[in-house]
C-alpha cells in the first residue's frame, strides 16, 4: 500500500496563520470581488500602512484566497529587489505566462523608486486577467490620482488597526487567558504587531498583573516594537524629532525649532512623510502605539534626557501661552494641557480630541437668542436671567462654541471679569464670591476678580467632551494671561465631578454651594496674590517632575494611570449586542424604542441623553473610520431615514445588493464596539 502523502513544516506553518488571522473583512471583500470579476471591482490594490499593522499577514491571507480560487500566485518580495526595472521584471517574470495570476508586490518601500515605472510601463503591459496587490509603508504618489485611466483600475487601501473586538479575538486566537487580555488590549490599542508581542509575553509567562489589573510592556518588548515600527531612522536628530513628536499633542515646525534648532524644517519634512506619523490642520502627531513607545523607550533609557526634554517642552509651550495671539491661545494651552495627561484626573476630564471638532468664538450680537435658548435649556429660566444681565453687561467676556462648519452656537462659556461689587444684586453666585473676598483681604489699587461663571452645553453639560476641552482650556489660557488678578472663581454644578480636578488645581471649594434655578453649584476659588499663575503652574510641572507633589509622582508619563474601576455594565456583552441590533431597526419606531433595555446603559442614564441621541451619534461616528464615508451612508439611510428594504437602500445609494450588504454589515459590527467601549469606560458618546 502507498504510504499516504507526508507533511511539511510549511504546511503547518501555513495553518496555524490561518488559522490565527482575524478580521480584514473589508480588504478581503475587495479581493473576492475582484477574484469573482464582480462589476466594478479593481484590478490593482494598493495597500500602506506604518511597520507592523498587518500588511504582510494581509498579503499572505490574499496568497490563500487566491489558490483556493484556483489563481496561480506571484510574490515578488522588495527587500530582495535592487532598484532596477530589469530585476523587478525578472522576479515577477512567471506573471506573464500564468492566466489570470494574482501578483503580490510587498514590502514595496524598498523598491519605491520603481513606482513611477510600474505605474506608467509594467503594470500596463499585465494581461488584463491578472490581479495585482501593492503593499507598501507609504502611500500612493499622487500622480495615480491625477490619471482618469487609473480611476476604475486601482483602488488604495490605507490599513488601520484592529477594531476592539477584533483585538480580543486576535488574543484568544493566540492562547491569551482572558483574565490578561484587557491589560493587553488598552496597551496595544489594535496594533497588530504589538498585540503580538504582548500575547507572546503573556503565554510566556512574562506578565505579572499588579492589584490595579494595568501592565507595561517590558524595554526589551517596547524596544522590538519600534525596530519593526520604524524601521532605520537616517540619524540621531530624526530619532530626537520622534521623541519631541511623542511627547507634544501636536509637532508644529516651531514648536520642533524650539527643540532641535535650525534642523526644524528638514527634520518636519521628514517626520510628515513617515507612515506612522498623521497630520490634521494644526500639526502632525504619531500613531498611539508609536507615541506611547517611544516616550517609554526614552523615560527607560535615558530618564535624564526624558526629564530635560519634558521640562524644555513646558517651558516653551508656557512661554507661548502668553506671546502667540487671541485665536491661537487654545491651541497653545491644550499643548501645554497634554504634557499633564497621564496625570489621573487630566486623564478623566479630558478627550484630548484633534482641533477643528469645535470651534470657540468670540460672543457676537447675533448669539444672544441661541446663547439665552442654551442657557434656560440647560440650567432653568432663573439662570438665563442671569445671563441676559452678564451678556448685557460683560459680553466681551463671553465665548460661543460651534460645530465645524455649522452657524448657531451649540455651548457657550464666560470668563468675567466684573468691576468692585458688580453683578451682586443679579447673581447669587457672584455675590457669594464678593461675600469671599470681603471676609479675606480686601482688594488693592489694581487688582480684580475673575468669575468662571457659566460652561453650558446642554448635550453633555459639564462632562468630558470637545466643548469641555475648549473651556477648560480658555480658563487656563485668561489665567495665564491675566495681570492684577487676586481671586479667580470657577463654578460647576455641585455634584462631585470635579472636585478631585479642581483640588490637583489647587482650587479650594466654598464650604456652601449655592442655589441657582433649583440646582446647587460649587465655587472653586484661588488667591493668586502670593504666587502668579504662571509660576504656581511652572511650580506644579517641577512639583510633578520631582514626585513631591503627593500622589501624582508619574504625571511626566504618556501611559495614563486606570481609573478608578467603575461598577460592571447593567447589560453582558452579548445581550449589549443584541440591544444595539434592535434598537437600530426600531430607531425610526420610538414606542419600540422606549422597550429596549439600551435605556438602563450607561450611555442613556449618567448622561442626560435619549437612547435616539446615543443611537444617532454612534452612527454619526463612523465618519471618523478610514473609509467611513459609505458606512456612514449606507448606515444613515437604513437607520436614521429608515428606507423601506435593503434593496431599496441599495438602489438608492448606486450600490450593488452585496455591496450594500457588505458595508451595513461593517457599519453595525462598528456601532456595536463604539458604544460597548463607551459603556466599559463610562464616558459619553458624543457626535463627531
Amino acid at each position: 500500500m502507498e504510504a499516504p502523502p507526508r507533511g511539511t513544516v510549511a504546511d503547518r506553518v501555513s495553518t496555524a496563520r490561518r488559522s490565527a488571522f482575524v478580521g480584514r473583512e473589508t480588504e478581503l471583500a475587495l479581493l473576492r470581488d475582484a477574484l469573482a470579476g464582480r462589476p466594478g471591482a479593481a484590478s490593482v490594490l494598493y495597500v500602506h500602512g506604518p511597520g507592523g499593522i498587518g500588511k504582510s499577514t494581509l498579503m499572505r491571507q490574499y496568497a490563500n484566497e487566491a489558490r483556493a480560487a484556483g489563481r496561480p500566485v506571484v510574490h515578488v518580495d522588495g527587500r530582495a529587489l535592487s532598484s532596477a526595472p530589469e530585476a523587478f521584471e525578472k522576479a515577477a517574470a512567471a506573471v506573464v505566462h500564468a492566466p489570470g495570476a494574482l501578483l503580490l508586490i510587498d514590502t514595496f518601500e524598498y523598491c519605491q523608486s520603481l513606482e513611477g515605472w510600474l505605474r506608467e510601463e509594467f503594470l500596463p503591459s499585465l494581461a488584463d486577467d491578472v490581479l495585482v496587490v501593492v503593499a507598501g509603508r507609504h502611500a500612493p504618489d499622487v500622480n495615480w490620482a491625477a490619471d482618469p485611466g487609473w480611476a476604475d483600475v486601482l483602488k488604495v487601501v490605507a490599513l488601520d488597526d484592529l477594531s476592539a473586538s477584533e483585538a480580543e479575538l486576535f488574543l484568544e486566537r493566540r492562547g491569551v487567558a482572558p483574565a490578561h487580555r484587557q491589560p493587553l488590549l488598552a496597551f496595544a490599542s489594535g496594533h497588530p504587531l504589538a498585540l503580538a508581542l504582548a500575547a507572546h509575553v503573556a503565554r510566556t509567562g512574562g506578565i505579572d498583573l499588579p492589584a490595579s489589573g494595568s501592565w507595561r510592556p517590558t524595554p526589551e518588548v517596547v524596544a522590538s516594537l519600534l525596530r519593526q515600527i520604524l524601521g532605520h531612522l537616517p540619524g540621531p536628530r530624526h530619532r530626537l524629532a520622534l521623541e519631541v513628536c511623542a511627547q507634544a499633542h501636536l509637532t508644529t515646525e516651531t514648536l520642533l525649532r524650539a527643540v532641535v534648532g535650525d534642523d526644524a524644517p528638514e527634520l518636519f519634512a521628514w517626520m510628515r512623510e513617515q507612515p506612522y506619523v498623521d497630520h490634521c490642520a494644526e500639526g502632525i502627531f504619531p500613531h498611539d502605539i508609536v507615541r506611547e513607545a517611544l516616550a517609554a523607550d526614552l523615560r527607560w533609557r535615558d530618564p535624564e534626557r526624558f526629564d530635560q526634554l519634558y521640562r524644555h517642552l513646558h517651558g516653551h509651550l508656557l512661554e507661548r501661552i502668553a506671546s502667540v495671539p487671541s485665536e491661537r491661545l487654545l491651541h497653545a494651552v491644550g499643548s501645554l494641557q497634554f504634557l499633564y495627561r497621564g496625570e489621573g484626573h487630566m486623564a478623566q476630564s479630558h478627550l484630548w480630541h484633534l482641533p477643528g471638532l469645535v470651534e470657540d468664538h468670540p460672543y457676537g450680537p447675533s448669539d444672544e437668542a441661541h446663547v439665552l435658548a442654551l442657557a434656560e435649556r440647560a440650567e432653568g429660566p432663573g439662570s438665563a436671567e442671569t445671563v441676559r444681565y452678564w451678556l448685557r453687561t460683560r459680553p466681551q467676556d463671553f465665548r460661543v462654541q460651534r460645530l465645524r462648519g455649522t452657524a448657531p452656537a451649540v455651548a457657550f462659556s464666560a470668563w468675567l471679569r466684573p468691576e468692585p461689587a458688580q453683578g451682586r444684586e443679579h447673581d447669587p453666585i457672584a455675590a457669594a464670591a464678593w461675600d469671599h473676598v470681603a471676609s479675606h483681604v480686601p482688594l488693592g489699587p489694581g487688582e480684580h476678580i475673575a468669575l468662571g461663571r457659566f460652561h453650558v452645553h446642554p448635550r453633555h453639560y459639564q462632562r468630558p467632551s470637545p466643548v469641555m476641552d475648549l473651556m477648560l482650556w480658555r480658563m487656563l489660557g485668561e489665567l495665564l494671561r491675566d495681570s492684577g488678578l487676586a481671586w479667580s472663581f470657577i463654578v460647576l454644578r455641585d455634584d462631585g465631578f470635579w472636585n478631585a480636578h479642581m483640588e490637583f488645581c489647587d482650587m479650594t471649594p466654598l464650604e456652601q454651594p449655592v442655589a441657582v434655578s433649583g440646582s446647587a453649584y460649587r465655587i472653586f476659588a484661588h488667591d493668586w496674590r502670593d504666587l502668579a499663575p504662571g509660576a504656581w503652574l511652572t511650580d506644579k510641572q517641577q512639583a510633578l517632575m520631582s514626585g513631591t507633589d503627593e500622589g501624582f509622582a508619574d504625571a511626566g508619563t504618556p501611559v495614563p494611570r486606570p481609573r478608578a474601576p467603575l461598577p460592571p455594565p447593567t447589560l453582558s456583552r452579548p445581550e449589549f449586542t443584541a440591544a444595539v441590533r434592535s434598537a437600530l431597526r426600531d430607531l425610526t419606531q420610538p414606542p419600540a424604542l422606549e422597550l429596549n433595555p439600551l435605556r438602563h446603559s450607561r450611555l442613556v442614564a449618567d448622561h442626560g441623553m435619549t437612547l435616539r441621541d446615543v443611537l444617532a451619534n454612534a452612527v454619526a461616528c463612523l465618519v471618523t473610520e478610514r473609509g467611513g464615508d459609505k458606512a456612514l451612508r449606507v448606515a444613515t439611510l437604513a437607520f436614521v431615514e429608515g428606507a423601506p428594504t435593503q434593496e431599496a437602500a441599495a438602489r438608492r445609494l448606486n450600490m450593488p445588493y452585496s455591496t450594500y450588504r457588505r458595508h451595513l454589515t461593517a457599519a453595525i459590527s462598528r456601532i456595536e464596539e463604539v458604544m460597548w467601549r463607551h459603556e466599559e469606560t463610562g464616558l459619553p458618546l458624543l457626535p463627531p
